[in-house]
């Protein structure tokens, strides 16, 4: 059953992190719409939510032209497809196009490139290529504006192969060309400087507090204005650093590559772990009215992420019934004895060398060591290895293990870690007597309200 007060905050936040869990039909107009649906949001006595499209559909109402309900994630006309679809977004989003051909892309989600071509154009309106291409355009964009990276790099970075191609795509997707937007020169490739904006209240000094508190040293840096880290995706390996700017309300972001063609996707992995994207003051106002008045409430308090599931699951192993700070030791020497390492910088350990060690440099028992083992060979030995529910079939993963990985790994917004040793501290504390429940679909964002109480 779907509860109407968490659907109303989902609905008119237009989180896109809620779209296709449920449906608006509004009785007004006899039309039924997405969660992100562009529209000005009907009065809440006129609409009524349904779980699935067809839902609204079997109760006369007909699908909006503007948001297109029937291409919604997990709705009946993609849950056929949802092993395809969603992935191959995911994979073109990720720069599968720019190494491989659609055929090949194809061959790897186990269907025909012809029916990848009728996915996309049913659902999305176009074909697989021309999809790859206005992303990548809009990625090179945003470069040729922030950047002064040479139009060579820029076409490299957004996943061309010729600058000739480039400007041939840039000038139909966009109708302009690289040159009318850039007139001056670049730098050297490998580093970046980007703007990276966000809605304030943004509370630094409490994510801050959070990053550091659990900064690697050699993986991680982090002082009183910046946060920054190594990374690897996608084989390719890079740094970090993002300078908070509470007057322009943005951070100053400052990347190191390898290769810069995969820049878009780890772009927008740093804004889920600094939780740009979110509208906070609609969670905020929605969380004030569930808790207590003499709770001490604090604005601007985001979830910090972590780069990875990987790293967030074997983060949340280690950090099974301990401190945060004995959590942060055992993470420490974890990288220290199986990161990769150059002259100055670490890496976090892969699956496969935290598969291959007996992990006897970790002073915890032989059964949280064989579950690090299990976490790693599952990413081995899965094509889909993120999804977290599936970790509660490993032995010695249970649900805080899994609700921690979503809460940092994924960036789920919807979590509260109720048998968190900081949640119960926390509501001791404070003597908050509340139902946790009532902030849904903004439970992550109280679990860190809590923690702020610390």
């Amino acid at each position: 059953m779907l509860d109407p007060k968490v659907c109303q905050k989902a609905r008119l936040s237009r989180d896109p992190r809620f779209d296709g869990k449920f449906f608006t039909a509004v009785k007004t107009t006899g039309i039924y719409c997405r969660t992100i649906c562009p529209v000005f949001p009907p009065k809440e006595e006129n609409v009524v939510y349904f779980s699935s499209a067809i839902e609204c559909a079997n109760q006369g109402y007909r699908p909006c032209l503007r948001c297109r309900p029937d291409s919604a994630p997990n709705s009946p006309a993609w849950k056929g497809v949802n092993a395809t679809l969603d992935r191959a977004i995911r994979l073109i989003d990720e720069g599968c196009l720019q190494e491989s051909s659609l055929e090949e892309l194809a061959v790897r989600l186990g269907i025909s490139d012809r029916y990848l071509r009728q996915l996309f154009t049913k659902h999305l309106g176009m074909p697989p290529k021309s999809y790859a291409l206005y992303q990548q355009c809009l990625f090179a964009k945003k470069l040729l504006h922030q950047t002064k990276l040479p139009i060579t790099q820029v076409a490299l970075a957004s996943g061309f192969d010729s600058v000739r191609r480039f400007n041939d795509c840039f000038k139909a997707q966009l109708k302009l060309t690289p040159s009318m937007m850039r007139k001056s020169g670049g730098h050297q490739a490998n580093t970046l400087d980007l703007k990276i904006y966000f809605r304030p209240p943004y509370d630094w000094s409490f994510v801050q507090s959070i990053l550091a508190g659990r900064a690697v040293s050699g993986l991680e840096w982090c002082d009183e204005e910046s946060y920054g880290r190594t990374f690897r995706w996608q084989g390719t390996t890079g740094k970090f650093t993002a300078t908070h700017n509470t007057d322009n309300n943005m951070f100053e972001l400052k990347i190191e590559l390898d290769e810069v063609k995969y820049l878009k996707s780890i772009v927008n992995n740093i804004r889920r772990i600094l939780d740009l994207d979110v509208d906070i003051g609609a969670v905020e106002k929605d969380l004030q009215l569930c808790l207590p008045g003499d709770f001490s409430f604090r604005s601007g308090v985001r979830m910090p992420g972590i780069w990875s599931m990987f790293e967030a699951g074997v983060r949340a192993i280690l950090g099974q019934q301990i401190s945060v700070t004995a959590a942060r030791n055992l993470v420490s020497i974890l990288v220290e004895q199986l990161g990769d390492t150059d002259d100055e910088f670490c890496f976090f350990p892969s699956p496969e060398s935290v598969a291959a060690s007996e992990l006897d440099f970790l002073k915890i028992p032989s059964s949280r060591k064989q579950t690090l083992r299990n976490l790693a060979q599952h990413y081995i030995t899965h094509e889909s290895p993120d999804d977290p529910e599936n970790w509660l079939k490993l032995k010695g993963i249970g649900p805080w293990t899994v609700d921690y990985a979503q809460l940092r790994g994924l960036s789920n917004p919807d979590v509260f870690l109720a048998g968190d040793l900081g949640v119960k501290k926390a509501l001791g504390k404070n003597s908050t007597d509340f139902n946790p429940e009532h902030a849904s679909p903004w439970r992550s964002y109280l679990t860190f309200q809590l923690w702020s109480q610390l």
